[in-house]
């Protein structure tokens, strides 16, 4: 029987188990890849205080990790299959048997939205991408469109400008929602343009992407613009598969949880990009992996 148990090893797991681990509690971090979620797709972070150069997302999680592991952090590389929440024990099945805990907090963050538009799923992996730092090398002197204006489609924008020879942003609006900063430096990007009031209709191609058909949502007007990459960044869904039907969730699926990160259920949290918020950001992950872990250790203390 653990004390607690974290399901996911992004910063709000990781920072979840140091807190745990430096309280002595006995506690397990479950991991079905690597430990690190999102952050390890992230070229340059440049947002998490304390980093005035920035930092490489694979660094700044693998001394979240390696300081989570000084403090003993039990860190496994499971995959959960389903869980069974109650207010007593909390069941966890995972491909190397089951496990019981008395607490637990869910940090399983969100994955990237797709546009659900003919073409996507078939040319996805042949130029059809989520992620500018895994594909972006692959475009070198070549066109590609990217689809979004918030600040993970901006920043990302911007890092293909390191490879492609133009980078064609689409968007929805007539105005990007990113902050000022990631503004001012698209505008300044000779290699990018700005494709207004616009959302993605087709993705064509056969063997890979070839065009991206674009309908103008004020005209209606279809046009066909010639790229050889689309890259998607337009927000993300919630990895709640194992918690649908066991814990409340809000209109787009994430997790509810009061000022202390718990659940519908007691002695479950939930931390991270799983959870209903304003703000999905490793800064904001980090202090509710913080704050879930020292609410489980209260939970615990009032339930023995």
């Amino acid at each position: 029987m653990e004390d607690l148990i974290i399901i996911g090893g992004g910063p709000a797991g990781l920072t979840a188990g140091l807190y745990a681990a430096r309280s002595r509690l006995n506690a397990l971090l479950l991991e079905k890849l690597s430990p690190g979620g999102q952050v390890l797709l992230t070229d340059r972070v440049e947002n998490y205080p304390g980093f005035p150069e920035g930092i490489s997302g694979f660094e700044l999680v693998d001394r979240m990790k390696r300081q989570a592991e000084n403090f003993g952090l039990n860190i496994q590389s499971r995959d959960v299959s389903r869980l069974k929440l109650s207010p007593d024990i909390k069941e966890v099945i995972t491909d190397k048997g089951r496990l019981e805990t008395r607490s637990l907090i869910l940090t399983t963050g969100a994955t990237p939205r797709k546009l659900a538009v003919d073409g996507e799923e078939r040319l996805t992996g042949k130029g059809v991408s989520y992620c500018a730092t895994c594909d972006g090398p692959f475009y070198r002197d070549q066109e590609v469109a990217v689809i979004g204006g918030g600040d993970t489609a901006i920043e990302e924008a911007i890092f293909l400008t390191r490879f492609a020879g133009k980078v064609h942003l689409v968007h929805r609006r007539n105005e990007l929602r990113a902050t000022r900063l990631l503004q001012e430096r698209a505008f300044a990007q000779k290699k990018m343009a700005f494709v207004w009031d616009t959302v993605p209709n087709r993705i064509l191609g056969e063997a890979g992407v070839e065009a991206i058909e674009l309908k103008n949502v004020k005209s209606g007007e279809l046009t066909r613009l010639r790229v050889d990459g689309v890259f998607v960044f337009i927000g993300y869904d919630p990895n709640n598969e194992l918690v649908k039907g066991q814990l409340e969730l809000d209109g787009q699926g994430f997790v509810m949880t009061n000022n202390d990160l718990e659940t519908s259920v007691p002695g479950v949290f939930a931390a991270g990009d799983i959870r209903s918020k304003l703000l999905r950001q490793i800064a904001t992950a980090v202090g509710e992996g913080a704050t879930a872990a020292f609410a489980a250790e209260r939970y615990l203390e009032n339930v023995t």
